[in-house]
């Protein structure tokens, strides 16, 4: 039952788990199965922007260790905008959340705007430069795994980017390769509905931070929202129904 004061996800973490957040967390854990995301004794580096996906995405790989028998290590890296700083009330939020999650947590400070780019800014220019410092981090610390709190969501409307402006039917993968096979980038949440990590940010106590985008209302993704939004009227499984027609390759 939602309430309009906020629940500690404390509580989760001490085994109070409603059924709908169990669902959550099994759901995770259903695509990571599915795709081979986790091995026995791997390390894992949580990408966390602040936002409900990454700290959802933190509580559900934390919450599912503790009934696995299979272990991996999970460690989590926040980049902060130096443009655009986190302040420290956040921070120590931040910092207590991985602590009760029992999540090494790190914050990096970063340039958002390089002087490589050359006074240009866009969402490919940004997205490249987050990824640049994750994988330099995940280099320098011999991590092979970077999840990402991409949702199902994410991939629909990735999708209808590609599909409609690029030509191109192509999206974000469950897991993708790079470097010849050196990093993966993994999707645990990849099956799951935006709508759950928003009741989990709306119910529970998580420490969010909405990051600081100029283009985050105005964007091509942030106008397809509501598209896609209309489709899902007439077929409640039009997102399934995009995300199935990709095929992927459960052999990874």
């Amino acid at each position: 039952m939602e309430t309009s004061e906020k629940l500690s996800y404390k509580d989760l973490v001490a085994g109070d788990i409603p059924p709908w957040v169990m669902r959550f967390v099994k759901a995770s854990g259903k695509a990571i199965n599915r795709y081979n995301m986790i091995k026995e004794g791997d390390e894992v580096l949580l990408a966390v922007s602040g936002g409900k996906d990454s700290l959802a995405l933190a509580l559900a790989l934390s919450l599912r260790l503790r009934w696995l028998p299979v272990k991996y290590r999970l460690r989590a890296l926040m980049i902060n905008w130096i443009e655009h700083p986190i302040d420290e009330e956040h921070k120590a939020k931040l910092r207590e959340y991985f602590e009760c999650l029992g999540i090494e947590f790190e914050i990096m400070d970063e340039n958002q705007f390089p002087s490589s780019f050359k006074g240009e800014f866009n969402c490919y220019l940004c997205s490249r430069n987050r990824r640049r410092i994750l994988f330099e981090y995940a280099a320098a610390n011999d991590v092979k795994l970077i999840a990402m709190g991409h949702h199902l969501d994410d991939l629909v409307e990735t999708t209808m980017m590609n599909l409609c402006f690029r030509a191109s039917f192509a999206t974000m993968l469950p897991v993708q390769e790079f470097f010849d096979g050196k990093l993966h980038i993994i999707r645990p949440l990849i099956e799951i509905h935006e709508s759950v990590t928003r009741r989990l940010a709306d119910i529970y106590d998580l420490p969010v931070i909405k990051p600081v985008c100029p283009y985050d209302q105005t964007n091509i993704r942030a106008r397809l929202k509501p598209i896609i939004s209309e489709l899902a009227h007439i077929d409640h499984l039009t997102r399934e129904h995009i995300y199935n027609a990709h095929h992927f390759d459960l052999s990874l």
